[in-house]
Protein backbone atom coordinates (compact mmCIF):
# COMPACT_ATOMS: atom_id res chain seq x y z
CA UNK A 1 0.00 0.00 0.00
CA UNK A 2 1.40 3.36 -0.95
CA UNK A 3 1.96 6.01 1.65
CA UNK A 4 -0.98 8.36 2.17
CA UNK A 5 1.49 11.34 2.24
CA UNK A 6 3.01 10.95 -1.19
CA UNK A 7 1.40 10.37 -4.56
CA UNK A 8 2.67 7.95 -7.14
CA UNK A 9 4.90 9.60 -9.73
CA UNK A 10 3.33 10.25 -13.13
CA UNK A 11 4.82 8.54 -16.09
CA UNK A 12 4.63 11.62 -18.18
CA UNK A 13 6.61 13.59 -15.67
CA UNK A 14 3.80 16.15 -15.84
CA UNK A 15 3.17 19.17 -13.77
CA UNK A 16 -0.39 18.27 -12.83
CA UNK A 17 -1.13 16.78 -9.44
CA UNK A 18 -3.28 13.73 -8.86
CA UNK A 19 -6.51 14.97 -7.20
CA UNK A 20 -6.66 11.89 -5.02
CA UNK A 21 -3.14 12.42 -3.86
CA UNK A 22 -3.75 16.07 -3.10
CA UNK A 23 -6.82 15.33 -1.03
CA UNK A 24 -5.02 12.64 0.92
CA UNK A 25 -2.10 14.93 1.60
CA UNK A 26 -4.38 17.71 2.81
CA UNK A 27 -6.13 15.32 5.15
CA UNK A 28 -2.85 14.06 6.59
CA UNK A 29 -1.57 17.60 7.09
CA UNK A 30 -4.63 18.50 9.05
CA UNK A 31 -4.03 15.59 11.40
CA UNK A 32 -0.38 16.70 12.19
CA UNK A 33 0.28 19.19 14.97
CA UNK A 34 1.38 22.66 13.97
CA UNK A 35 4.53 22.52 16.12
CA UNK A 36 6.93 19.58 15.36
CA UNK A 37 8.62 17.88 18.32
CA UNK A 38 12.45 18.37 18.56
CA UNK A 39 14.16 16.14 16.08
CA UNK A 40 16.90 13.88 17.45
CA UNK A 41 20.21 13.25 15.70
CA UNK A 42 19.10 9.69 14.95
CA UNK A 43 15.86 10.94 13.42
CA UNK A 44 17.71 13.46 11.30
CA UNK A 45 20.12 10.86 9.96
CA UNK A 46 17.34 8.36 9.32
CA UNK A 47 15.25 10.99 7.51
CA UNK A 48 18.25 12.08 5.48
CA UNK A 49 18.92 8.49 4.49
CA UNK A 50 15.33 7.98 3.39
CA UNK A 51 15.52 11.14 1.33
CA UNK A 52 18.54 9.84 -0.52
CA UNK A 53 16.86 6.53 -1.19
CA UNK A 54 13.58 8.03 -2.36
CA UNK A 55 15.36 10.87 -4.20
CA UNK A 56 12.78 13.29 -2.93
CA UNK A 57 13.26 16.71 -1.47
CA UNK A 58 13.37 17.28 2.32
CA UNK A 59 11.29 20.17 3.52
CA UNK A 60 13.64 23.17 3.99
CA UNK A 61 12.61 23.79 7.60
CA UNK A 62 13.27 20.17 8.55
CA UNK A 63 16.67 20.08 6.79
CA UNK A 64 17.86 23.29 8.48
CA UNK A 65 16.75 21.98 11.85
CA UNK A 66 18.69 18.74 11.44
CA UNK A 67 21.79 20.54 10.19
CA UNK A 68 21.81 22.86 13.17
CA UNK A 69 21.45 19.99 15.62
CA UNK A 70 24.18 17.98 13.85
CA UNK A 71 26.63 20.87 13.97
CA UNK A 72 25.83 21.50 17.64
CA UNK A 73 26.41 17.84 18.58
CA UNK A 74 29.66 17.74 16.56
CA UNK A 75 30.81 20.84 18.42
CA UNK A 76 30.06 19.16 21.78
CA UNK A 77 32.03 16.06 20.77
CA UNK A 78 34.97 18.26 19.68
CA UNK A 79 35.02 19.98 23.08
CA UNK A 80 34.89 16.61 24.85
CA UNK A 81 37.76 15.24 22.76
CA UNK A 82 39.89 18.32 23.34
CA UNK A 83 39.35 18.17 27.11
CA UNK A 84 40.35 14.49 27.19
CA UNK A 85 43.43 15.22 25.09
CA UNK A 86 44.58 17.99 27.41
CA UNK A 87 43.92 15.90 30.50
CA UNK A 88 45.58 12.63 29.55
CA UNK A 89 48.49 13.73 27.39
CA UNK A 90 51.68 15.58 28.22
CA UNK A 91 53.18 18.34 26.12
CA UNK A 92 56.03 17.30 23.85
CA UNK A 93 58.99 19.61 24.52
CA UNK A 94 61.43 20.73 21.89
CA UNK A 95 64.75 19.34 23.13
CA UNK A 96 67.91 19.95 21.07
CA UNK A 97 69.21 16.46 20.16
CA UNK A 98 72.89 17.39 20.50
CA UNK A 99 72.80 19.55 23.62
CA UNK A 100 73.56 17.13 26.49
CA UNK A 101 73.14 19.79 29.16
CA UNK A 102 69.66 20.82 28.03
CA UNK A 103 68.66 17.18 27.69
CA UNK A 104 69.95 16.48 31.19
CA UNK A 105 67.91 19.37 32.63
CA UNK A 106 64.74 17.99 31.05
CA UNK A 107 65.19 14.28 31.62
CA UNK A 108 66.75 14.32 35.11
CA UNK A 109 64.43 16.58 37.08
CA UNK A 110 63.89 13.78 39.59
CA UNK A 111 66.85 12.37 41.51
CA UNK A 112 65.98 8.82 40.46
CA UNK A 113 66.89 9.76 36.90
CA UNK A 114 70.43 10.73 37.84
CA UNK A 115 71.65 7.19 38.43
CA UNK A 116 73.34 6.43 35.12
CA UNK A 117 72.58 9.18 32.63
CA UNK A 118 75.67 8.60 30.50
CA UNK A 119 77.05 11.65 28.76
CA UNK A 120 74.36 14.03 30.03
CA UNK A 121 76.97 16.61 31.09
CA UNK A 122 78.95 16.19 27.88
CA UNK A 123 81.78 13.95 26.72
CA UNK A 124 84.38 16.15 24.98
CA UNK A 125 85.94 14.11 22.19
CA UNK A 126 89.19 15.30 20.62
CA UNK A 127 88.76 15.96 16.91
CA UNK A 128 91.06 14.11 14.52
CA UNK A 129 92.46 15.49 11.27
CA UNK A 130 90.44 13.29 8.94
CA UNK A 131 87.61 12.29 11.26
CA UNK A 132 88.84 8.70 11.40
CA UNK A 133 87.85 6.28 14.14
CA UNK A 134 89.00 2.88 15.36
CA UNK A 135 88.41 -0.33 13.44
CA UNK A 136 86.85 -2.30 16.28
CA UNK A 137 83.17 -2.26 17.17
CA UNK A 138 81.06 -2.66 20.35
CA UNK A 139 80.46 -6.27 19.29
CA UNK A 140 84.23 -6.85 19.24
CA UNK A 141 84.48 -5.46 22.77
CA UNK A 142 81.70 -7.73 24.07
CA UNK A 143 83.27 -10.79 22.48
CA UNK A 144 86.68 -9.91 23.93
CA UNK A 145 85.25 -9.34 27.42
CA UNK A 146 84.12 -12.95 27.60
CA UNK A 147 87.65 -14.05 26.76
CA UNK A 148 89.40 -11.64 29.11
CA UNK A 149 87.48 -12.29 32.34
CA UNK A 150 89.06 -15.72 33.00
CA UNK A 151 92.48 -14.29 32.14
CA UNK A 152 91.97 -11.43 34.59
CA UNK A 153 91.05 -13.88 37.36
CA UNK A 154 94.58 -15.34 37.14
CA UNK A 155 96.32 -11.99 37.72
CA UNK A 156 99.26 -12.20 40.14
CA UNK A 157 98.26 -8.98 41.92
CA UNK A 158 94.71 -9.64 43.05
CA UNK A 159 94.38 -6.38 44.98
CA UNK A 160 96.00 -3.76 42.76
CA UNK A 161 95.20 -0.79 45.00
CA UNK A 162 96.28 2.54 43.45
CA UNK A 163 96.79 0.71 40.15
CA UNK A 164 94.61 -0.29 37.22
CA UNK A 165 91.24 -1.90 37.86
CA UNK A 166 89.29 -4.17 35.56
CA UNK A 167 88.09 -1.58 33.01
CA UNK A 168 91.53 -0.31 32.07
CA UNK A 169 93.14 -3.73 32.32
CA UNK A 170 90.66 -4.96 29.75
CA UNK A 171 91.17 -1.90 27.56
CA UNK A 172 94.96 -2.24 27.52
CA UNK A 173 94.78 -5.98 26.82
CA UNK A 174 92.20 -5.54 24.06
CA UNK A 175 94.01 -2.74 22.22
CA UNK A 176 97.45 -4.37 22.49
CA UNK A 177 96.04 -7.59 21.07
CA UNK A 178 94.10 -5.81 18.31
CA UNK A 179 96.98 -3.55 17.18
CA UNK A 180 99.53 -6.42 17.21
CA UNK A 181 102.67 -4.32 17.86
CA UNK A 182 106.18 -5.74 17.36
CA UNK A 183 107.37 -3.97 20.51
CA UNK A 184 105.58 -2.56 23.54
CA UNK A 185 106.81 0.32 25.70
CA UNK A 186 105.35 1.28 29.06
CA UNK A 187 106.19 4.40 31.03
CA UNK A 188 105.20 3.76 34.65
CA UNK A 189 105.04 0.16 35.86
CA UNK A 190 104.27 0.39 39.60
CA UNK A 191 104.01 -3.23 40.82
CA UNK A 192 104.00 -4.66 37.32
CA UNK A 193 100.30 -5.27 36.73
CA UNK A 194 100.26 -3.41 33.40
CA UNK A 195 103.37 -5.38 32.32
CA UNK A 196 101.48 -8.58 33.07
CA UNK A 197 98.45 -7.38 31.06
CA UNK A 198 100.64 -6.55 28.05
CA UNK A 199 102.25 -9.97 28.30
CA UNK A 200 98.84 -11.70 28.21
CA UNK A 201 97.98 -9.76 25.06
CA UNK A 202 101.26 -10.41 23.24
CA UNK A 203 103.05 -13.42 24.79
CA UNK A 204 106.06 -13.40 22.42
CA UNK A 205 106.66 -9.66 22.02
CA UNK A 206 109.42 -7.75 23.79
CA UNK A 207 108.48 -5.14 26.39
CA UNK A 208 110.46 -2.08 27.47
CA UNK A 209 109.47 -0.76 30.90
CA UNK A 210 110.44 2.62 32.35
CA UNK A 211 109.73 3.18 36.04
CA UNK A 212 111.49 5.14 38.80
CA UNK A 213 111.16 2.15 41.10
CA UNK A 214 111.73 -1.41 39.91
CA UNK A 215 108.67 -3.67 40.38
CA UNK A 216 110.83 -6.26 42.10
CA UNK A 217 111.12 -3.90 45.08
CA UNK A 218 107.44 -4.45 45.81
CA UNK A 219 107.94 -8.21 46.09
CA UNK A 220 109.31 -7.69 49.59
CA UNK A 221 105.92 -6.37 50.77
CA UNK A 222 103.49 -8.41 48.71
CA UNK A 223 102.51 -9.56 45.21
CA UNK A 224 104.23 -7.99 42.19
CA UNK A 225 105.15 -9.03 38.68
CA UNK A 226 108.56 -9.02 36.98
CA UNK A 227 108.60 -10.10 33.35
CA UNK A 228 111.51 -12.25 32.14
CA UNK A 229 111.26 -10.95 28.56
CA UNK A 230 111.24 -7.27 29.50
CA UNK A 231 114.00 -4.66 29.35
CA UNK A 232 113.75 -2.48 32.47
CA UNK A 233 114.91 1.10 32.68
CA UNK A 234 114.02 1.19 36.36
CA UNK A 235 115.47 1.89 39.79
CA UNK A 236 119.11 2.94 39.43
CA UNK A 237 118.85 2.51 35.65
CA UNK A 238 115.76 4.66 35.28
CA UNK A 239 115.59 7.01 32.29
CA UNK A 240 112.62 9.27 31.68
CA UNK A 241 110.68 8.61 28.48
CA UNK A 242 111.64 12.00 27.03
CA UNK A 243 115.36 11.34 27.56
CA UNK A 244 115.64 7.89 25.97
CA UNK A 245 117.55 7.60 22.68
CA UNK A 246 114.73 5.72 21.06
CA UNK A 247 116.24 5.09 17.66
CA UNK A 248 119.19 3.39 19.32
CA UNK A 249 117.06 1.39 21.75
CA UNK A 250 114.66 0.20 19.06
CA UNK A 251 117.56 -0.87 16.83
CA UNK A 252 118.87 -2.96 19.73
CA UNK A 253 115.49 -4.69 19.87
CA UNK A 254 115.40 -5.30 16.12
CA UNK A 255 112.65 -2.78 15.39
CA UNK A 256 113.02 -0.21 12.62
CA UNK A 257 109.42 0.83 12.06
CA UNK A 258 108.14 3.11 14.84
CA UNK A 259 104.57 2.55 13.65
CA UNK A 260 104.92 -1.05 14.86
CA UNK A 261 105.45 0.07 18.46
CA UNK A 262 102.73 0.61 21.06
CA UNK A 263 103.52 3.08 23.86
CA UNK A 264 101.55 2.95 27.10
CA UNK A 265 101.70 5.88 29.54
CA UNK A 266 100.75 5.42 33.18
CA UNK A 267 103.28 7.83 34.66
CA UNK A 268 101.04 10.76 35.69
CA UNK A 269 102.90 13.25 33.54
CA UNK A 270 101.48 16.12 31.48
CA UNK A 271 100.00 14.30 28.49
CA UNK A 272 100.64 17.22 26.17
CA UNK A 273 104.33 16.92 27.04
CA UNK A 274 104.31 13.16 26.46
CA UNK A 275 102.43 13.56 23.17
CA UNK A 276 105.06 15.97 21.86
CA UNK A 277 107.91 13.71 23.01
CA UNK A 278 106.37 10.67 21.35
CA UNK A 279 105.71 12.62 18.16
CA UNK A 280 109.29 13.86 18.04
CA UNK A 281 110.67 10.34 18.54
CA UNK A 282 108.47 9.01 15.73
CA UNK A 283 105.94 6.89 17.64
CA UNK A 284 102.41 6.60 16.24
CA UNK A 285 100.31 4.52 18.64
CA UNK A 286 99.83 5.76 22.21
CA UNK A 287 97.61 4.79 25.13
CA UNK A 288 97.16 7.06 28.15
CA UNK A 289 95.83 5.29 31.23
CA UNK A 290 94.72 8.24 33.37
CA UNK A 291 92.95 10.53 30.94
CA UNK A 292 91.49 12.66 33.74
CA UNK A 293 88.35 14.71 33.30
CA UNK A 294 88.38 18.49 33.62
CA UNK A 295 88.83 19.62 37.22
CA UNK A 296 90.29 16.29 38.39
CA UNK A 297 93.60 14.44 38.47
CA UNK A 298 97.25 15.21 39.06
CA UNK A 299 98.28 16.00 35.48
CA UNK A 300 97.09 17.82 32.36
CA UNK A 301 95.25 15.25 30.20
CA UNK A 302 94.03 14.98 26.62
CA UNK A 303 90.45 14.96 27.92
CA UNK A 304 91.12 18.29 29.64
CA UNK A 305 92.87 19.71 26.58
CA UNK A 306 89.97 18.84 24.29
CA UNK A 307 87.32 20.13 26.69
CA UNK A 308 86.61 23.22 24.61
CA UNK A 309 83.45 25.23 24.04
CA UNK A 310 83.64 24.70 20.27
CA UNK A 311 83.72 20.91 20.65
CA UNK A 312 80.50 18.95 21.04
CA UNK A 313 80.12 18.06 24.72
CA UNK A 314 82.84 20.51 25.77
CA UNK A 315 83.00 23.78 27.68
CA UNK A 316 81.47 24.76 31.00
CA UNK A 317 79.43 27.49 32.67
CA UNK A 318 80.57 28.75 36.08
CA UNK A 319 77.24 30.49 36.73
CA UNK A 320 76.31 29.38 40.28
CA UNK A 321 72.57 29.44 39.59
CA UNK A 322 72.79 27.86 36.16
CA UNK A 323 71.64 24.47 34.92
CA UNK A 324 75.10 22.89 35.06
CA UNK A 325 75.63 24.01 38.65
CA UNK A 326 72.26 22.61 39.70
CA UNK A 327 72.82 19.27 37.99
CA UNK A 328 76.34 18.90 39.40
CA UNK A 329 75.10 19.60 42.90
CA UNK A 330 72.60 16.76 42.64
CA UNK A 331 75.05 14.30 41.11
CA UNK A 332 77.59 14.94 43.85
CA UNK A 333 75.29 12.97 46.17
CA UNK A 334 75.73 9.85 44.04
CA UNK A 335 79.28 9.82 42.65
CA UNK A 336 82.57 10.29 44.50
CA UNK A 337 84.33 11.99 41.58
CA UNK A 338 81.46 14.28 40.60
CA UNK A 339 82.35 17.96 40.99
CA UNK A 340 80.27 20.81 42.34
CA UNK A 341 80.52 23.98 40.27
CA UNK A 342 82.73 25.62 42.93
CA UNK A 343 85.13 22.67 42.69
CA UNK A 344 85.22 22.91 38.91
CA UNK A 345 85.69 26.68 38.63
CA UNK A 346 88.51 28.77 40.07
CA UNK A 347 88.92 32.52 40.41
CA UNK A 348 87.73 34.50 37.42
CA UNK A 349 85.63 31.53 36.21
CA UNK A 350 88.70 29.52 35.20
CA UNK A 351 87.36 26.00 34.60
CA UNK A 352 89.95 24.58 32.12
CA UNK A 353 92.59 22.12 33.27
CA UNK A 354 92.12 22.04 37.02
CA UNK A 355 90.62 25.40 37.99
CA UNK A 356 92.82 27.15 35.41
CA UNK A 357 96.01 25.22 36.19
CA UNK A 358 98.06 22.77 34.13
CA UNK A 359 99.26 20.06 36.48
CA UNK A 360 102.26 17.80 35.91
CA UNK A 361 104.40 15.14 37.60
CA UNK A 362 101.90 13.83 40.17
CA UNK A 363 100.84 17.45 40.79
CA UNK A 364 104.36 18.42 41.92
CA UNK A 365 104.17 21.04 39.19
CA UNK A 366 101.14 23.32 38.97
CA UNK A 367 101.26 26.07 36.36
CA UNK A 368 98.48 28.60 35.74
CA UNK A 369 97.51 28.90 32.07
CA UNK A 370 95.24 31.30 30.25
CA UNK A 371 92.27 30.17 28.24
CA UNK A 372 94.07 31.35 25.10
CA UNK A 373 96.96 28.98 25.85
CA UNK A 374 94.54 26.18 26.67
CA UNK A 375 92.78 26.79 23.35
CA UNK A 376 96.07 26.69 21.41
CA UNK A 377 96.96 23.40 23.10
CA UNK A 378 93.74 21.94 21.77
CA UNK A 379 94.41 23.18 18.26
CA UNK A 380 97.88 21.62 18.32
CA UNK A 381 96.56 18.25 19.49
CA UNK A 382 93.95 18.27 16.74
CA UNK A 383 96.65 18.99 14.16
CA UNK A 384 98.51 15.74 14.92
CA UNK A 385 95.60 13.41 15.74
CA UNK A 386 94.63 10.69 13.29
CA UNK A 387 92.46 8.78 15.76
CA UNK A 388 91.11 9.52 19.23
CA UNK A 389 89.14 6.87 21.12
CA UNK A 390 88.17 6.76 24.78
CA UNK A 391 87.60 3.37 26.32
CA UNK A 392 83.99 3.18 27.57
CA UNK A 393 83.21 1.69 30.99
CA UNK A 394 82.74 -2.05 30.70
CA UNK A 395 79.28 -1.94 32.30
CA UNK A 396 76.71 0.41 33.80
CA UNK A 397 76.77 1.17 37.54
CA UNK A 398 73.56 -0.70 38.27
CA UNK A 399 75.52 -3.83 37.28
CA UNK A 400 78.99 -3.06 38.65
CA UNK A 401 77.81 -1.09 41.73
CA UNK A 402 80.63 1.38 41.18
CA UNK A 403 80.24 4.76 42.91
CA UNK A 404 83.40 6.58 41.83
CA UNK A 405 83.20 8.12 38.34
CA UNK A 406 80.20 10.15 37.23
CA UNK A 407 78.44 8.54 34.22
CA UNK A 408 77.29 12.00 33.12
CA UNK A 409 80.85 12.60 31.89
CA UNK A 410 81.44 9.16 30.35
CA UNK A 411 80.53 7.48 27.05
CA UNK A 412 77.93 4.70 26.98
CA UNK A 413 79.22 1.48 28.58
CA UNK A 414 79.96 -1.73 26.69
CA UNK A 415 77.30 -3.56 28.70
CA UNK A 416 74.47 -1.12 29.34
CA UNK A 417 72.43 -0.87 32.52
CA UNK A 418 69.64 -3.42 32.58
CA UNK A 419 71.49 -6.10 30.57
CA UNK A 420 71.95 -8.29 33.62
CA UNK A 421 71.87 -11.58 31.70
CA UNK A 422 74.72 -10.45 29.41
CA UNK A 423 76.69 -9.15 32.40
CA UNK A 424 76.45 -12.57 34.03
CA UNK A 425 77.12 -14.51 30.83
CA UNK A 426 80.37 -12.62 30.29
CA UNK A 427 81.48 -13.60 33.78
CA UNK A 428 81.58 -10.04 35.08
CA UNK A 429 79.23 -10.87 37.95
CA UNK A 430 81.92 -13.08 39.51
CA UNK A 431 84.31 -10.17 40.03
CA UNK A 432 84.51 -8.11 43.19
CA UNK A 433 82.72 -4.75 42.70
CA UNK A 434 85.84 -2.88 43.86
CA UNK A 435 87.67 -3.70 40.61
CA UNK A 436 85.22 -1.50 38.68
CA UNK A 437 86.03 1.68 40.60
CA UNK A 438 89.16 2.70 38.68
CA UNK A 439 87.75 4.12 35.45
CA UNK A 440 89.40 7.38 34.29
CA UNK A 441 88.68 7.55 30.54
CA UNK A 442 91.67 5.56 29.24
CA UNK A 443 92.36 6.80 25.71
CA UNK A 444 94.03 5.49 22.57
CA UNK A 445 95.44 7.92 20.01
CA UNK A 446 97.16 7.53 16.68
CA UNK A 447 99.33 10.51 15.80
CA UNK A 448 101.43 11.79 12.91
CA UNK A 449 103.09 15.12 12.06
Amino acid sequence: MLSSRRGAPTIGGGDEEDPTSTTAASSASAEEPKTHPPATLTACLASYTRSLVSRSTIPPSFSSHCLAISLFVAFLFSLLGLSLLLRYTRPVPCIPPYDPLVRSVHFTRRLEGLASDFGSLGVPWCRSKQGRSVDWTPADLIKALEEFVPIYETRPIQNNMYGMGFDHSFGLWFMARWLKPDLMVESGAFKGHSTWVLRQARPEVKIISLSPRHPEKYLKKGPAYVDPNCTYFAGKNFVDFGSVEWHKVLMQHGVKDFSKVLVFFDDHQNELKRLKQALKAGFRHLIFEDNYDTGTGDHYSLRQICDQSYIRGGGHSCFRDGDEARIRSKRKKFWDKALEIDELCGKGETWWGVRGYMRDDFNHSNKAISYAEHFQNSRFVESVLNVYWELPPVAGPSLTHQTRYDPARAPDPVVEDGRYALFQRLGLGKLDPSVFNGYTQMVYVEISP
